[in-house]
């Protein structure tokens, strides 16, 4: 008799257990993703505008969409900010579950429609690893929590990126940057060589995390066609090894 209660019993705690794994994640986000986006004074205002709707556009694009979407049941949470010197980062989007089109699209639209403010002109990228990090631990219940910066130049102030990102925890974030170059088309070989030492410089300083990565972009121009190329290779990993990982 007891041999056969076992089994029985066994195949109903496991059915309970599943139960209660499917609606542990269900209740959770797959990614929390941050966008972090310079502003600083290298950037003008014809480049922000190129910026913000190369953004708005890039959240536009049917893969992307298909990305974002792809589990609505577990959606991706985003925020969006911008920064330039230690005392400036402006919140754009607080965080927001997307679960459709439409709230991607309406995004979208706010970023096109968003006008600058005045920041200051300094280039703070251990600030703003600080701000996107710290935005982050607040979405627990996300299975994978990514940063992905923006950049067009170096660390000029504040606390250098390096010693920010060596203080991150590995096992719960990830950074990934966007490396934007000249927008001249004049210089010939010399803006291959800027844009070479300034992806150069983001791998040494500031990514983080095993999967991490450095999407270029050949001037602002370009920031749109990069800014697609890194969404979908940011969000199309985590469905699976997310639902692996799951709790």
């Amino acid at each position: 008799m007891i041999r056969r209660i076992l089994p029985r019993f066994a195949t109903s705690i496991a059915f309970l257990l599943l139960i209660s794994l499917t609606t542990q994640a269900q209740a959770s986000c797959r990614q929390a993703l941050v966008l972090g986006l310079d502003v600083s004074g290298s950037v003008d205002s014809r480049e922000y505008r190129l910026q913000l709707s190369g953004l708005a556009a890039a959240l536009r694009h049917p893969e992307v969409v298909q990305s974002f979407i792809a589990m609505p049941s577990n959606p991706v949470h985003l925020a969006i900010f911008e920064w330039s010197s230690p005392d400036y980062q402006r919140l754009l989007l607080k965080w927001t579950a997307i679960r459709d089109k439409a709230t991607l699209l309406q995004i979208a639209t706010r970023l096109d429609t968003t006008n600058r403010d005045q920041a200051p002109p300094g280039t703070a990228l251990g600030t703003a690893m600080q701000t996107g990090a710290s935005l982050l631990a607040g979405q627990q219940d996300c299975w994978k929590h990514t940063f992905d910066i923006s950049g067009d130049g170096k660390h000029n102030y504040g606390p250098h990126p390096r010693d920010v990102r060596d203080a991150l925890d590995t096992r719960s974030l990830t950074i990934n940057a966007l490396v934007i170059g000249a927008d001249t088309t004049g210089i010939g070989d010399q803006r291959q060589v800027e844009i070479g030492e300034l992806t150069a410089y983001f791998k040494a300083m500031v990514i983080l995390g095993p999967d991490a990565f450095v999407e270029t972009a050949l001037g602002f121009e370009d920031y749109e066609a990069a800014m697609v190329r890194k969404l979908k290779r940011e969000l199309e990993g985590p469905v699976l090894s997310s639902l692996r990982s799951a709790p």
